[in-house]
């Protein structure tokens, strides 16, 4: 469009649904280059969460961006990474540019980069800008690519990125994640600016009951789904989880005392804070002030109380060290985003602040934005510009969210409501899932009276027309008004509903449930007349029964509404999701691939593996059994001092005041029968008073040293611990003991593949972490069961005329040799990229020609093959786990296993990690095994990603060399 301002052509171009938030293509094309490179040094990171196999698709790659982000591009601003070219991959010299145009965008990365944007394709194949690209070209010299950068990401030098994600599909999960990664990486390089060492989470205004709850699972989300167990608990243990949510305000008085200060107080007071994660609303907390601090005569003296503190609260929070902020539905930010920016902006001037991160299932905006460039083409864009990845809604479909269909009907409200809810319980009426929760329709009422009046007594009969109880199996959820109050235990039965307990499968709602609302059980949506929700929530609201129940399981839903709001969704879809409304409604896609296995051992057959185990027992001796009991009363250590409480001091902007130490007044009264009694009932039945008083001359000596007497009453010293005195004292009654270790080794025999442990066929989404490929699977199945199988129709009648004419058939040249050296069953399921390479492309070239073999050892479901491993720490033996090697390559003596060689190849990331075991299998393992051989029998060899491919090779050749060939 073009608009005629006098002097200058003003050029508008809108992007609906597909314009900025386009920018996260240019930073995946860019990552995914970054995985692929051998600088990538997170890439055993990666293949552990996917090994892991819990996080969702979405949520994997979110956090490959992340990463990227965070250690590749060093977190910095997106207007500086676009400006500098960071995620430029166009090459110019196949670009048609104008004379005047070509140097100032060949000498500007900046220039290149907006030039590659407007150079896009949307999804249909077009053209994302031609309108930009045509405006560059002329007007190149005039504009200030940098300044259109800063424009376009809000103007801020802070990290600002925003992760689009559909609900469904695990935003607090993901956050959880991002949390503990940033943890890892901050407490392994604490100087890093980069990473978080602590966190604030914002849910947004209106829906503090519906987020905040959700956002207490962080505390619950378990962190081996991404990295090791060891390395999980220790970062786990860090967290210190904080819900900010308390107002309270002073006796008779308006006047609010912020208790939320006082918390966040209380953790900065510890040195080297790491590891808070404070939850709050960004509008009743962050933000709650804000606009009383802008016109000081307007205010009364309360407001302004309320406005300092405010400000104390904002101040506090800004002092946290390596802040990190996270902002959950984010666009619902959009109303107050300028104060929220205004305040991140605030606590950005901190020399260790992180940045903050936005999540959002719906990164658009009602109002478009508009950046100019030169003064004369203003872009506009519906999209929040900064989204850095972006899962579509229509992926999410039949993967981890319900696969729903749409009706839509010209019909009044109350034919919709009784069509749709009899297709719902014809369809679902008898469907429960596995946890126990049945499947339930949630109809949206315009209005309290619609829903009493109208769409009730529909309901009601229709429910009652297939057998159910209209009392039990409808539950009608308001907040009431006049004429209607809202259901008695309406809300607890609401909170109920994905409770195995609750009977209901028909929710009415007028004003509640619209988004926030996560209810798997939820199986289908009716948005019967307009109003039902906001128009600008139709496609959130229609979503709310896409939650998928079990996980992995395909879960049908339905959807059903009126033509008017039918209409409303087909173009959210396009402008949010830049599909339409059919696409969405005929989404039937299955992204797992079936896969055929087979079991080799017939034709590779292995012989069980014989080995010997170390195996470490402890038996508990009595050292002593003439117990001297009073000389042990009267050691000195008997009596345990109590730990000193340090208390620091200090006021409400973080001053310190005084340090001092903490003065327990509290008087508790005994008498030396009680403390007798007391130190009796303790042992839980092992002593009695009589025993201990048989003792009672040392025993008095004690508890008169560990009471104060005063005014003639006997109390106890705050001196001393009198739990622990009593319980060293129960200690003195038990005979001193310790234990000895008995070491074994035991022999033991292991099959490489368990018997009916390999299924087929099997349903995969990793299929690329399979090898060989299905199609050579098939071909070496066909090999061993049939060589002539593999040759086409003429060949086999070209073989028939040979062999009638007598004349020698030539050999069928095998298209796998391989198979004779490997593969005890196919194919296999590797770890990681770094075992798929070693594999295919080191180790079976190099044993092409040698009486070798080699197989897969590392998929502990399918192998018996597994080691205990230990570590000894000068006195003692400690199991440190269950070690299953990756590889074995092995040489026969005629029919039997003569010589192994164990093979680990290790991300370099994971090398610390599996130190203790390598130190095992080195120097304990090999070594007590080849001495009860009597020969070199078994070998090891560890292999880190952090060797090039022909380090590795060349290490394997020489293990070769030396073990075997010797």
């Amino acid at each position: 469009m073009y608009i005629k301002t006098g002097i200058k052509t003003l050029v508008l171009c809108t992007f609906a649904g597909k314009g900025a938030g386009m920018f996260y293509r240019l930073i995946e094309k860019k990552r995914d280059e970054w995985y692929a490179s051998s600088g990538c040094t997170v890439r055993e990171v990666v293949d552990y969460i996917e090994k892991r196999g819990m996080m969702r698709d979405a949520q994997v790659e979110a956090i490959k961006t992340y990463l990227f982000l965070k250690i590749a591009c060093k977190n910095q601003p997106l207007w500086k990474l676009f400006s500098d070219g960071r995620f430029n991959t166009l090459d110019l010299d196949h670009i048609s540019l104008t004379k005047s145009s070509s140097d100032i965008i060949y000498g500007s990365s900046a220039a290149a980069a907006l030039l590659e944007y407007s150079l896009l394709q949307t999804r249909d194949g077009k053209p994302l800008s031609p309108k930009m690209t045509e405006f560059m070209q002329s007007h190149a010299g005039e504009i200030d690519f940098q300044q259109a950068f800063r424009d376009i990401f809000y103007g801020v030098d802070y990290t600002d990125y925003l992760f689009s994600l559909p609900m469904g599909a695990g935003k607090t999960y993901l956050m959880a994640a991002f949390i503990y990664l940033d943890l890892y990486f901050a407490d392994n390089e604490p100087d890093n600016p980069a990473f978080a060492h602590n966190f604030l989470i914002l849910a947004p205004s209106g829906l503090k009951s519906s987020i905040v709850p959700s956002l207490r699972h962080i505390a619950d989300f378990d962190p081996s789904w991404i990295m090791p167990q060891e390395t999980a608990l220790k970062l786990k243990r860090m967290l210190k989880f904080e819900v900010l949510d308390q107002q309270k305000s002073a006796k008779k008085s308006n006047i609010v005392r912020n208790p939320n200060a006082q918390k966040i107080n209380f953790h900065l007071s510890t040195p080297d804070l790491m590891g808070l994660v404070a939850v709050t609303n960004a509008e009743k907390v962050i933000l709650d002030g804000m606009d009383n601090d802008t016109d000081a005569t307007l205010q009364t003296s309360e407001e302004l109380k309320n406005a300092e503190v405010g400000n104390e609260f904002r101040k506090l929070i800004g002092k946290i060290p390596h802040l990190g902020v996270f902002v959950d539905e984010v666009h619902h930010a959009a109303d107050g985003e300028i104060k929220l920016r205004q305040v991140v902006n605030k606590w950005s001037e901190g020399h260790n602040f992180c940045g903050m991160l936005g999540f959002s299932g719906t990164p658009y905006l009602e109002k478009a934005e508009s950046v100019t460039l030169a003064g004369q083409f203003t872009v506009r864009n519906t999209d929040l510009s900064n989204v850095v990845y972006h899962y579509p809604l229509i992926d999410g479909i039949g993967n981890f969210l319900k696969d729903p269909s749409v009706s839509w009907s010209d019909a009044d409200t109350q034919t919709i409501v009784g069509e749709s809810t009899g297709e719902f319980l014809r369809k679902f009426g008898d469907t429960v899932y596995a946890d126990g929760t049945c499947a339930k329709l949630a109809i949206y009422c315009g209005s309290i009276e619609t829903l009493e009046e109208e769409i009730l007594p529909v309901v009601s009969e229709v429910a009652a027309g297939y057998g159910l109880n209209p009392a039990e199996s409808i539950l009608k959820f308001h907040r009431g008004n006049k004429q209607y109050p809202q259901p008695e235990g309406s809300e607890t039965a609401f909170a109920s509903l994905d409770s195995d307990l609750s009977r209901v499968r028909i929710v009415l709602l007028v004003q509640i449930g619209k988004e926030g609302w996560d209810c798997r059980s939820l199986t289908g949506v009716v948005l019967p007349q307009k109003g039902a929700c906001p128009q600008n929530m139709v496609l959130q609201t229609s979503c709310r029964c896409l939650r998928q129940c079990t996980r992995g399981s395909r879960e049908p839903a339905l959807i059903w509404m009126n033509r008017p709001n039918a209409d409303t969704l087909n173009r959210q879809l396009k402008l949010q999701q830049d599909i339409t409304l059919k696409e969405f409604n005929n989404t039937r896609k299955n992204r797992e691939t079936t896969l055929l296995r087979y079991d080799r051992s017939r034709y590779r057959p292995v012989p069980p593996i014989d080995f010997y185990q170390l195996k470490v027992s402890y038996e508990t001796l009595t050292v002593d059994d003439g117990n001297d009991i009073g000389s042990r009363l009267s050691r000195e250590d008997i009596l345990a001092p109590s730990s000193i409480t340090v208390v620091h001091e200090q006021d409400m902007e973080g001053r310190q005041m005084g340090i001092y130490q903490a003065e327990d007044t509290t008087r508790v009264y005994v008498t030396f029968r009680q403390w007798i009694g007391q130190t009796a009932k303790e042992s839980f039945g092992a002593l009695k008073s009589a025993d201990l008083m048989a003792y009672s001359d040392v025993l008095k000596s004690i508890f008169d040293r560990i009471t104060v007497k005063e005014d003639g009453e006997t109390y106890y010293s705050t001196r001393y611990d009198q739990t622990e005195v009593r319980s060293r004292i129960r200690q003195c009654f038990s005979p001193l003991r310790d234990f000895s270790v008995r070491e074994e080794v035991i022999p033991e025999e292991a099959n490489l593949l368990k018997i009916g442990g390999l299924t087929s066929p099997v349903s995969v989404t990793d299929a690329e972490r399979y090898y060989p490929d299905q199609t050579t699977v098939s071909q070496i199945h066909k090999w061993d069961e049939d060589p002539v199988r593999e040759l086409t129709p003429e060949a086999e009648a070209a073989y028939a005329y040979l062999a009638s004419q007598g004349l020698p058939l030539p050999q069928v040249k095998d298209p796998h040799p391989e198979r004779k050296q490997t593969y005890h069953y196919i194919p296999y399921h590797f770890d990681s990229p770094l075992e798929t390479e070693y594999f295919s492309e080191s180790v079976l070239p190099i044993i092409r020609d040698r009486h070798l073999e080699f197989y897969y050892n590392g998929d502990d479901t399918l192998t018996e093959f597994k080691i205990r491993c230990y570590h000894n720490d000068g006195r003692h033996w400690h199991y440190i786990g269950m070690y299953v090697p990756d590889f074995l390559l092995i040489q026969r003596k005629g029919d039997e296993i003569h010589k192994i060689i164990i093979i680990e190849t290790k991300g370099a990331g994971f090398g610390p990690l599996f130190a203790g075991r390598r130190k095992f299998m080195e120097e304990e393992f090999v070594q007590r095994n080849n001495a009860q051989y009597g020969y070199r029998r078994f070998d090891f060899l560890y292999l880190e990603s952090s060797l090039t491919k022909g380090q590795r090779e060349e290490a394997t050749l020489s293990a070769i060399r030396d073990f075997f060939d010797e």
